[in-house]
């Protein structure tokens, strides 16, 4: 059976460390708003008219993996009304209320419910890879944790392309709009995902070498 840290200790160890880095990430991000609220994947804010009197309808939504926040003008920072954590992404008739624009949010909700499975799954790979580094001992776990990191990689890659189109067909759709002011961005959500996929590559460079033994790594 092949022993922890038992050969490659200086690998293994880097190997471990940014791939759990890249776990805490994903992790996170999956775990986004309603549940993190200071984590979500992207808002818009529509204009108000300063000569208007402050109102309760939603000026700004930020959408996360599991839900959705809506808030006013008379809200405190980071509050507002949040509808969630759900299974999946169907966006309450209470939310079209407070915003006024049923149209928009159906739209830029939809593509929501694919995050959910995305995010975890690449949380997850990430999460063997952590432990499978550990054992470089063998040969066979060397390459399984090449694929794993691999995987993990291209998955990340996903999330991240679905989270950044997120945002761009939400400006589409918003655009023929063009009488409403608005202000659409990503969140701290898609950068997270973008430090993981960079950690993912670092971690697949690493088993890489290991597994074709070169720069100077070798099996003896």
């Amino acid at each position: 059976h092949p022993r922890p840290l038992a050969r490659h200790l200086g690998i293994s160890l880097a190997t471990c460390a940014v791939l759990l880095a890249s776990f805490v990430l994903f992790l996170l991000v999956g775990l986004s708003l309603p549940i993190i609220k200071s984590i979500y994947l992207f808002t818009i804010k529509f204009a108000t008219n300063p000569s208007q009197p402050v109102t309760s309808v939603a000026t700004q939504l930020r959408l996360g993996v599991w839900g959705i926040c809506a808030q006013s003008a008379l809200d405190p920072a980071g509050g507002g009304e949040c509808f969630g954590p759900m299974l999946g992404y169907t966006i309450p008739p209470e939310i079209l209320t407070l915003t006024g624009f049923p149209a928009l949010v159906q739209d830029v909700g939809k593509g929501v419910t694919v995050l959910l499975v995305l995010h975890l799954v690449a949380a997850g790979l990430a999460f063997v890879g952590v432990f499978t580094s550990l054992f470089l001992e063998s040969h066979a776990m060397c390459i399984v944790s090449l694929i794993t990191t691999i995987l993990n990689l291209l998955v990340g890659l996903v999330v991240f392309g679905v989270d950044l189109a997120l945002i761009i067909v939400g400006k589409d759709r918003i655009g023929p709009l063009t009488e409403f002011n608005y202000v659409a961005n990503w969140g701290p959500a898609l950068w997270m995902v973008l430090a993981g996929v960079v950690l993912s590559f670092v971690g697949m460079i690493l088993m890489s070498v290991v597994v074709c033994e070169c720069c100077g790594v070798g099996r003896q």
